[in-house]
């Protein structure tokens, strides 16, 4: 399986970072170890002082794809969670500075944590959905699904022209405004409405 991430897809947080905002999605990918195992606490790595939390939707693929169109991507998924692409700020400045990629500010170990997963039938339209992430009990990022500049079945199929898309795959759909670094005994917790369906503490 890959991690499929979408970057830059909301307005106030490509604002937030004085980045241009996309006029199409920006995409990088985070290999099978950036997954945090479940009830593991997030340690912030020793190569970074600035590590960033970044909430997100989380899609999970559900059969095989390659060239979608827009129209029928909508086939290729039927649950929904939260995620945070954990971003170590301070190394992806200088990756950026340089005009390099930024896999080591946002690949490494641990980096996707990601909650329980919700049928979308539960849920309804994945384009109206409240997601937020409180930061010892405080509300720092929430945002509704339907502020994405390109929505979850656009990325699938934007996605697909490069890649094939195959069962179990994970899309991270971007971040909103919000971000900010985390600091040892942190406890940070991901709600899809008023769901608490990830909870990570840092270390």
């Amino acid at each position: 399986m890959k991690i499929i991430c979408v970057g830059r897809n909301y307005v106030d947080h490509a604002k937030e970072l004085n980045n241009q905002v996309p006029t199409e999605p920006v995409i990088f990918l985070k290999p099978e170890t950036a997954l945090l195992q479940k009830r593991h606490p997030f340690f912030i790595p020793t190569f970074s002082r600035d590590v960033h939390h970044e909430l997100e939707l989380v899609v999970r693929i559900d059969r095989l794809g390659k060239s979608i169109e827009e129209r029928f991507a909508h086939r290729y998924y039927r649950e929904v969670s939260v995620g945070i692409d954990f971003t170590a700020r301070d190394v992806q400045a200088a990756l950026k500075s340089k005009g390099l990629p930024w896999e080591k500010a946002k690949a490494f170990d641990g980096s996707a944590p990601v909650g329980s997963f919700v049928p979308l039938k539960e849920l309804g339209d994945v384009q109206a959905l409240d997601i937020h992430l409180t930061k010892n009990g405080d509300t720092v990022q929430s945002v509704n699904t339907s502020e994405m500049i390109f929505s979850v079945n656009h990325v699938i199929s934007h996605v697909s022209q490069f890649m094939t898309l195959k069962m179990g795959d994970l899309i991270f759909t971007g971040t909103p405004a919000g971000v900010g670094p985390v600091a040892e005994n942190d406890v940070l917790e991901c709600f899809l409405g008023e769901r608490p369906l990830l909870k990570v503490k840092v270390k």
